[in-house]
């Protein structure tokens, strides 16, 4: 199963996310579940980066499946935007997969 955990002060404002694990709906390079959560992930990651000017700390452990992304300056609004798409976009994965492959959390940090 996958974990997505989307960080968030009381205010709303996002500070970063996680995501872990492997989706384990099919087999390693047919598994759609884990390429859209992928997909979600990194094309975010990448459009804050190259599209605003948003500062992002990112780890990667590709062998473990995991990606942390911080924000250490509060996002701009093409940040936030790009943000509660991700939000949206692993929530509607959930939904339509089901818990069993993709859990997703927002922490209040």
């Amino acid at each position: 199963m996958t974990s997505v955990v989307i960080y968030q002060t009381k205010e709303g404002t996002f500070t970063g996310f996680d995501a872990l694990g492997h989706a384990g709906f099919a087999d390693a390079g047919e598994d759609i579940v884990c390429a859209a959560i992928s997909a979600l992930v990194i094309n975010t990651v990448n459009s804050i980066e190259k599209l605003t000017d948003s500062t992002v700390l990112v780890q990667e452990d590709q062998k473990a499946g995991k990606i942390s992304c911080r924000f250490p300056v509060k996002l701009n609004g093409d940040g936030v935007l790009l943000m509660r798409s991700l939000h949206l976009g692993v929530n509607e994965i959930a939904k339509r997969y089901g818990k069993k492959y993709l859990k997703v959390i927002t922490k209040e940090v």
